[in-house]
């Protein structure tokens, strides 16, 4: 049973999964929330498994047992491919993770070119190659993991320059040919990369359809949460403060413009 007053711990590397608490303010405009990003430790494309499955099972539990969330989200592909279950089994709340969304791309897709861009940790775990042997048999999918997409993100959203040119060669390799058919689907396996996501479109070569999994793993919360209601309180009701924790200790309060509301450091 979920406390129906407490917050929802939103948890990521950095800031990137911003993208998924957006979301799941537009769904549940009354539910406060608490964003960590454990910023100390990014990125964690570059850690190996068994470490980083400890590191961040013991700092999300930390995080819960200090603000006491009904519920908690762990907004990073990259971790949620380790962690779920470990995770499930540690805290007496629920945990909605996020995992490359390979089975809408096979559903979507028309020329069966799909290509998943992603942190080179995504891209090799059996967690994903598990999703596209159950669901995405038929489909050729290309996986790309970029080193460099994830810090252009946190450039970006902190409003430093964007190397442009950068971005350019760090999605290059999602732009697939075969026999006439070209890639129509890039899945954003991702949650830092939708905060590219425009200037991705503006200079890719052709025109595909970003796939964001923020408006699901939304849906998927309130779900477990309010599965009888349309949402979470009222865009009126915001006498919580949303709630901004980084482990190396940094202000995140610029956040705070992303989800429209009013919020404060932890």
């Amino acid at each position: 049973m979920t406390n129906k007053g407490a917050p929802v711990l939103v948890f990521d590397s950095g800031v990137g999964g911003i993208t998924v608490a957006r979301e799941i303010r537009r769904l549940m405009p009354g539910l406060p929330l608490v964003y960590a990003a454990d910023d100390a430790a990014f990125p964690y494309g570059a850690w190996a498994e068994a470490p980083l499955l400890d590191h961040c099972v013991a700092t999300v539990a930390a995080l819960a047992h200090a603000h006491a969330p009904q519920a908690v989200v762990i907004a990073c592909n990259t971790a949620s491919t380790l962690v779920l279950p470990p995770l499930r089994a540690r805290l007496d709340m629920p945990v909605v993770g996020t995992v490359p969304a390979i089975k809408p791309a096979a559903e979507r897709t028309r020329s069966g070119l799909v290509s998943v861009l992603a942190t080179p940790g995504t891209v090799t775990r059996d967690y994903t190659f598990d999703l596209i042997h159950r669901f995405a048999p038929e489909t050729a999918i290309t996986l790309v993991g970029s080193r460099r997409l994830a810090a252009l993100a946190e450039d970006r959203i902190a409003g430093r320059p964007l190397d442009r040119a950068a971005l350019a060669d760090e999605i290059a390799p999602c732009f697939v040919t075969r026999d006439g058919r070209r890639t129509d689907v890039v899945v954003l396996a991702c949650t830092h990369f939708p905060l590219l996501a425009a200037e991705m479109a503006a200079i890719a070569p052709w025109q595909v359809d970003w796939l964001d999994p923020a408006p699901a793993i939304a849906r998927r919360l309130r779900e477990v949460i309010a599965p009888d209601a349309g949402s979470v309180g009222d865009p009126g009701d915001r006498a919580p403060s949303d709630r901004f924790v980084a482990t190396s200790g940094a202000d995140l309060a610029f956040l705070e413009r992303l989800l429209g509301r009013d919020a404060t450091p932890a």
